[in-house]
């Protein structure tokens, strides 16, 4: 089985070729980080029109790296949502298109559900149910993985994600963009006890996270102490809230295989290793992607598009791209954004 993968949802452009024995033969990304730096974020519009620019050589050049033709895919996966519904309605198109033209199936896949298996083509002795720590620029949940398609939701964060208030905070402190790398730099030269910063929610009895607080206090303090030690002091928070929310799910997750943690954020290098003892003390597996594989890419989205196919999971050619999609839709709301969930 070898299925094309397109990831289009926010500001990374990309197309893999993945088979269902989990080799990536190829593998083609471009970001955009020099056209959003200037403006410190992602601009939907830029990303949106990056992506049609790029995707059709990446496709191309990711098809020739593997020495395939389109003729030589069984299936065309590519991002539905959720996302920056710009770039997402992009990839989404230009898979629709493939599968057409080629008269391939297509699978529309969550976004969240590649970062959320993306852990099982890399690592294949990991088994259903595992915990996951799904943490990322748009997203922090805790989820109980079950199988592929079935997902439930213990807890998702109320206002900002992790990653989106490394961002904040990266720009507040003027470190630059991307903003989780440059944080985990500046961390590295500072001071983790230096400034004191709130932990939101850790210790209390609902499970969810909250990361605006934290976000907050950054920016009442910025200028009192040196980037180093803000940014040092930041992360050693944000550590400690994820550990506490996730000792929390762990209580309730009866027959968990392992602790995963998958997205963005679990490049961090202090995320994992606090993860990892972590994992450890509850006497489970702890299993983390590889860096590149945590990161938006491609080769995500068609792992979880072979997971699917190889179940009988396929779309329709009208099948909607998606800003918001959950992958528990039954969870409960949540106070504040639960639209995040």
């Amino acid at each position: 089985m070898i299925i094309l993968g397109i990831e289009s949802s926010c500001d990374e452009t990309a197309a893999a070729l993945v088979t269902g024995d989990r080799q990536v033969l190829a593998h083609r990304l471009l970001g955009q980080e020099a056209a959003h730096a200037p403006f410190g974020g992602v601009v939907p519009e830029i990303a949106a029109r990056a992506h049609v620019e790029a995707l059709e050589p990446l496709i191309v050049a990711a098809l020739a790296d593997a020495g395939l033709k389109l003729a030589d895919v069984d299936a065309i996966a590519a991002t539905a949502g959720p996302g920056l519904i710009g770039g997402v309605m992009v990839g989404l198109v230009t898979g629709k298109a493939l599968a057409h033209a080629a008269g391939k199936p297509l699978i529309a896949v969550n976004h969240l559900e590649g970062h959320a298996l993306s852990p099982r083509l890399s690592d294949p002795d990991l088994e259903f149910p595992y915990l996951l720590l799904l943490v990322s620029g748009g997203h922090c949940q805790l989820l109980l993985v079950e199988g592929v398609g079935a997902y439930r939701r213990l807890a998702t964060t109320i206002d900002d994600a992790a990653g989106e208030a490394f961002d904040k905070t990266a720009k507040l402190l003027g470190l630059g963009f991307p903003g989780g790398p440059a944080v985990e730099r500046a961390a590295a030269l500072g001071n983790p006890k230096a400034v004191p910063l709130p932990r939101p929610l850790k210790g209390s009895a609902e499970p969810h996270f909250s990361f605006a607080g934290l976000k907050s206090a950054v920016a009442r303090v910025v200028g009192q102490y040196s980037p180093e030690d803000l940014a040092a002091s930041f992360q050693a928070a944000v550590v400690d809230c994820l550990i506490d929310r996730t000792t929390k799910a762990l209580r309730t997750s009866h027959g968990a295989t392992a602790l995963v943690v998958a997205g963005g954020v679990a490049a961090n290098t202090a995320v994992r290793g606090a993860l990892q003892t972590l994992a450890s003390a509850h006497g489970l597996r702890f299993v983390a992607p590889p860096l590149w594989l945590c990161t938006d890419n491609a080769a995500m989205i068609g792992w979880a598009g072979a997971e699917r196919f190889a179940v009988g999971l396929t779309d329709p050619l009208d099948v909607a791209a998606r800003p918001r999609w959950p992958l528990d839709p039954n969870a409960e709301a949540v106070r504040g954004a639960g639209v995040k969930a």
